[in-house]
């Protein structure tokens, strides 16, 4: 179950958080989750404002370079044209590259407050993933760590229940080879003499 958004979002108070779909630690992390449609949605709205952005920015560029261009002709044309048409002329499209910076800066000035009002709900609703993953994973571990606990004691049960047939074994063989002599092993349709195999093991582990 997850946790109420209000613990999220106290847990983000101050935080600096990077513009998610352009950090590479998110979407390494994301690898191993599974995003909602929300988060989807959230995901491209921020990289379409991020193109705007970007757009903004290209056009107030290019408008100011247009404007000091029209500047310098005017200054340049000054003891031509002694304030006539041509003038005039570069005056007004001086005051329409004015209008046109303007709307744009006021367009980009809007978006960063767009774009991390997006970015926080989306950082929100990867936190409640991680966290949901997070007690998934630690359940199973739980359970898994529960499991390894109990083969460890049935596994050391077993290899002492294989050590004390094994000598029971070379205790049986050992004492029906002193009545009955090397036949014992037909006798008993023994698959392995106890006594070598426990030679043998003593070589392994020299």
């Amino acid at each position: 179950m997850s946790k109420s958004i209000d613990v999220y979002e106290n847990a983000l108070l101050g935080r600096n958080i990077p513009i998610l779909p352009l950090d590479n630690k998110w979407h390494r992390l994301m690898v191993g989750l599974e995003k909602t449609k929300d988060m989807k949605k959230d995901e491209e709205e921020i990289k379409e404002l991020l193109k705007l952005q970007g757009r903004l920015n290209s056009e107030i560029k290019k408008a100011k370079a247009f404007k000091q261009k029209l500047m310098n002709d005017i200054v340049g044309g000054m003891d031509e044209d002694n304030g006539g048409e041509g003038q005039e002329d570069k005056k007004r499209q001086i005051e329409e590259c004015n209008d046109l910076i303007d709307k744009k800066m006021e367009e980009l000035h809007e978006l960063p407050n767009q774009i991390g009002e997006i970015n926080y709900r989306l950082m929100v609703a990867t936190m409640e993933q991680c966290y949901d993953i997070i007690q998934e994973n630690t359940s199973g571990i739980d359970e898994i760590s529960e499991w390894i606990s109990d083969i460890r004691i049935e596994l050391k049960k077993n290899v002492v229940r294989k050590q004390e047939m094994e000598l029971k074994n070379q205790e049986i063989y050992t004492y029906m080879h002193d009545i009955f002599g090397a036949s014992v092993i037909d006798l008993f349709d023994m698959k392995y003499n106890p006594g070598d195999n426990m030679l043998h093991k003593k070589e392994e582990k020299k």
